[in-house]
């Protein structure tokens, strides 16, 4: 890809603005853990929720999608767009309660919730698990979709397009914090879709608008409407419905990914903790949903089926499985040919934007970690706020380290998308339930996450399952969720529960709803309130709001009116209903914050 001098000075332009605001933010965010971390607790709904979708919007992100609808058609986006079910899970259920734990990370929630030393050593392997394992595998595929990007428009060698991708994004990340993060991730996430739409619009006008795409791909495959089809028929060569039934029946609950985790956790709850109220938690976790799933994906699903009428080789079954094309370089590809100059160096900023806003976001929570978790907890217990940030400085830059060494070896996104899905299998269900059910212990999760993981080795290191197959991926995921709830449930009822100390101090500081833990709030003397009944209304509203909105947006796209026009109608009934019923922040407690009791007001 040629730049002109006006894409240079774009590119430099944005890369001096994100340093700028990186300086802007040092001092603050050397105060304390707090503000390094969290943003000393003090951030507005719509900076965090904004910050949720920037940072899920990688640079992987597009390309993934892309291979997804070359290899499944539109519907394969399901294997992401099922995850909606489990976000307003944490919308409705889960976000009030995470922001009222009032703890530093998810991990350090295991000794909120549970006592004793099994509660410290599962905090401890979480910490280095999750800071090093789990967080190095992500930010290796955000990087390796970075490297491609920059090879095929650029030529830049892989390891020197590794450490300079990681290198600027880890300078400014040291730096700022959390509040350069959410500032530079609201600027970032502008600049990324205003690129993607514009990119979209090039894309459809190359190949002739819609209704040369439809025609282009009747000419390629055979078939437009499979192809564009949002659920698949039973018939589909595009998206098996076995694998979409898999997504929409197992997926979202199962399994553990970044993002989407059953229950919430991982960066959205660092966002949540770092909202200045629960009302502000809570809403800022509704837009994330909203913008997530509904108002992001239409760009890069376009640009994707563009480039299978421009470049149908990429969708080749035998070209693929012998990996002499890569369906997710169609992206960069489109983006190559059909940018006029100034675009291209706009667009590249925006790429820049995508990465860096996921690759900060998780150095600093890879960071938390290791310290608030590890370091602080078992090492250096009692030394000042001034050291903890400097170490976490460090930290921050060693585990830039590590997730180069993992992206270098990584060769697919969607492949490491389906490795962690299938690494977290079967644990779902422990993560939703610890907090709504007293019985659930250390041993529970400790449990979960070893047997998902040992079944997912066995049925793939000697069994050969190939989860990269749609019936490898389907049989994995069955057998590693069945397997692992049956070693789950099994420990649980033979291990002892947490002592009435624990139960009781973790009640009083969450206030957890429903009968799963009636008799402790009895034993307290205190009344449970039980609201979760309109809880659960308020999650199937949501979910069709978000879904209808999605839909509608895809029809219209496509001219067609009549399907577009009830898909919104569906999405402003289901957002009235919402409106009406929701009671999110009328706890019932009387120390409640007087926010959350206005904004109830507010909403009837």
């Amino acid at each position: 890809m040629q730049l002109g001098w006006l894409d240079w000075t774009i590119i430099v332009a944005y890369l001096l603005i994100n340093l700028l605001i990186g300086l802007w933010y040092t001092k603050r965010a050397s105060k304390s853990l707090s503000e390094f971390f969290v943003s000393g607790r003090d951030a507005p709904w719509w900076l965090v929720g904004t910050s949720m979708v920037a940072t899920t919007f990688a640079a992987d992100t597009p390309l993934a999608v892309t291979g997804l609808v070359i290899k499944n058609g539109i519907a394969g986006n399901w294997f992401w767009w099922s995850s909606l079910m489990s976000g307003m899970l944490t919308v409705f259920f889960f976000a009030r309660l995470w922001y009222r734990a009032r703890i530093l990370t998810d991990v350090e929630f295991t000794e909120l919730r549970y006592g004793g030393r099994p509660a410290a050593v599962l905090r401890g392997f979480r910490g280095l698990y999750m800071g090093i394992a789990i967080n190095s595998i992500i930010m290796g595929w955000v990087t390796l979709a970075m490297t491609k990007i920059l090879g095929l428009t650029l030529g830049i060698n892989e390891w020197v397009a590794v450490f300079l991708c990681l290198g600027l994004t880890a300078f400014y990340t040291v730096l700022s914090g959390m509040w350069g993060l959410l500032v530079t991730d609201a600027f970032q996430f502008v600049l990324k879709m205003t690129g993607c739409v514009a990119l979209a619009i090039f894309a459809v006008n190359r190949v002739g608008g819609i209704d040369g795409l439809k025609a282009g791909l009747e000419t390629n495959y055979g078939t437009s409407e499979k192809i564009l089809a949002f659920t698949p028929t039973l018939d589909s060569p595009w998206m098996p419905i076995g694998l979409f039934l898999v997504y929409i029946g197992m997926n979202w609950w199962a399994s553990w990914s970044p993002g989407a985790e059953p229950g919430g956790g991982g960066y959205v709850v660092q966002r949540i903790f770092s909202a200045r109220s629960e009302k502000d938690s809570l809403l800022a976790t509704l837009w994330f949903n909203i913008a997530h799933y509904a108002l992001r994906p239409w760009p890069w699903i376009v640009v994707a089926l563009c480039a299978m009428v421009l470049y149908p080789q990429l969708a080749d079954p035998q070209l693929i499985a012998s990996k002499q094309v890569d369906p997710e370089e169609g992206f960069v590809m489109v983006m190559i040919e059909v940018l006029p100059p100034v675009w291209r160096g706009f667009m590249l900023a925006a790429f820049a934007a995508a990465y860096m806003s996921t690759i900060s976001t998780h150095l600093n929570w890879g960071a938390s970690y290791l310290i608030n978790d590890f370091y602080k907890r078992f090492l250096q217990t009692d030394r000042t706020e001034a050291h903890y940030v400097w170490a976490s400085r460090v930290a921050t830059v060693l585990v830039m380290v590590l997730a180069a060494v993992v992206s270098v070896n990584l060769t697919s996104i969607e492949g490491a998308w389906k490795l962690l899905l299938a690494i977290g299998a079967g644990t779902g269900p422990v993560y939703l339930l610890r907090w709504y059910w007293w019985r659930i212990n250390a041993w529970s999760e400790v449990s979960a996450m070893l047997g998902a993981f040992l079944v997912t080795f066995l049925v793939q290191g000697v069994f050969n399952v190939n989860i990269d197959s749609t019936d490898g991926f389907i049989q994995s995921m069955l057998i590693t969720v069945l397997i692992t709830t049956v070693i789950w449930v099994t420990v649980t009822f033979l291990t002892q529960p947490e002592s009435d100390t624990v139960l009781e101090g973790f009640y009083q500081r969450v206030r957890p709803e429903g009968p799963g833990w009636q008799h402790v709030a009895t034993r307290l003397g205190l009344e449970a309130p039980n609201t979760l009944w309109n809880s659960a209304l308020n999650w199937i509203c949501g979910v069709v709001l978000v879904y209808c909105t999605l839909f509608s947006v895809g029809k219209f796209l496509f001219g067609d009116w009549l399907a577009g026009s009830l898909f919104l109608a569906g999405a402003v009934v289901s957002g009235v209903v919402l409106l009406r019923t929701f009671s999110g922040f009328n706890t019932g407690d009387s120390e409640a914050d007087p926010l959350l009791l206005d904004i109830a007001k507010d909403t009837k």
